[in-house]
């Protein structure tokens, strides 16, 4: 338990992971994580949804087959079927069950498919909410802030969890007068998704944020899913103009923010945290600031995590990068 590793004290211990991408396992695991490592504060970061959909065949008498990446699954029973349904959904993918036909249409229609996929997608978050309603320990805190990845019909289904509250665009309260500034919107990136923008967009979204904090730097928070460029924690494969990897991901460039770092070094929170790079786990000083990127390893099921002590006296010295 992390509460050996060091005392809890009069300080308030916050739990941070982000991009789970989908990955029931991942949400279970976050949700729990409150008890396993007594966490006063949760925060989830940016890219809490999926990707993709894997449907199920529907083959006659009873029978149905799936493809997953790139392999074929026939099942034989209904047992078989719920199975694959649960090692999809671990994989943070969107499984349905259908029909050729409807399959054919599906794949001949991509809006068909577009809506198919935000009704699973938000259908998904809607379930999150309700078991985090459930399974939330009293008295624990829960913040959610949606990331580049995820459609802005979620931040409305997480602000109406009753256990959860959105963090996103909002500077929120928690403990003995700390303050959190957050947001999930990110810098330029190849693949044109739903949060992001240029450079000095981001950065004025970011001061209008950080110009309402009202308590001193040792006691502020910043929940930034971009991490600050040439930190360490921004370090990705460079890639082709075809979006591949380079001499097979061995070319590694720092993608980070610009405007997220020029925030960090204006404000100098105690803590700043981080995700988008999933390969850049680590921490770093930027300043006073810790600066911390857990990684993402939320195919394989795992929860790359942060456990932060915070006593509101200056740099924070106590923390630990965890996995589970």
């Amino acid at each position: 338990m992390i509460s050996r590793l060091f005392s809890r004290g009069p300080e308030v211990r916050l739990y941070f992971a982000t991009d789970i991408h989908g990955s029931e396992t991942c949400w279970r695991k976050f949700l729990n994580a409150s008890k396993h490592y007594e966490a006063d504060v949760m925060v989830l970061g940016g890219d809490m949804t999926g990707k993709a959909l894997v449907p199920i065949v529907e083959e006659g008498s009873g029978r149905w087959s799936a493809s997953l990446l790139e392999n074929r699954h026939d099942f034989q029973n209904e047992d078989e079927v719920k199975e694959f349904e649960d090692a999809v959904r671990r994989r943070g993918y969107y499984p349905f069950r259908t029909d050729p036909d409807t399959l054919a249409e599906l794949q001949s229609d991509g809006k068909l498919r577009d809506e198919l996929f935000h009704k699973e997608m938000l259908e998904t978050v809607e379930r999150w909410m309700r078991m985090a309603d459930e399974r939330l320990p009293e008295g624990v805190e829960c913040f959610v802030s949606p990331g580049n990845d995820d459609q802005l019909e979620v931040d409305e289904i997480v602000s109406n969890a009753k256990r959860v509250r959105l963090a996103e665009g909002q500077v929120v309260e928690f403990g003995n007068g700390f303050q959190m500034a957050s947001t999930g919107w990110a810098n330029r990136t190849p693949w044109d998704t739903y949060r992001e923008e240029d450079e000095d967009v981001l950065l004025k979204r970011l001061r209008k944020m950080t110009s309402q904090v009202t308590a001193p730097p040792e006691r502020v928070i910043y929940n930034f899913h971009c991490p600050p460029y040439g930190s360490g924690l921004d370090e990705a494969p460079e890639l082709t103009e075809d979006l591949r990897p380079k001499h097979g991901g061995r070319s590694m460039v720092p993608v980070g923010s610009k405007a997220v770092r020029e925030a960090i070094e204006e404000g100098q929170p105690a803590l700043s945290l981080h995700g988008h790079i999933h390969e850049a786990r680590g921490n770093t000083r930027i300043g006073r600031t810790l600066a911390i990127n857990p990684g993402s390893s939320y195919e394989q099921g795992q929860l790359l995590g942060a456990v932060v002590n915070l006593d509101g006296k200056g740099k924070v010295k106590r923390f630990v990068l965890t996995s589970g």
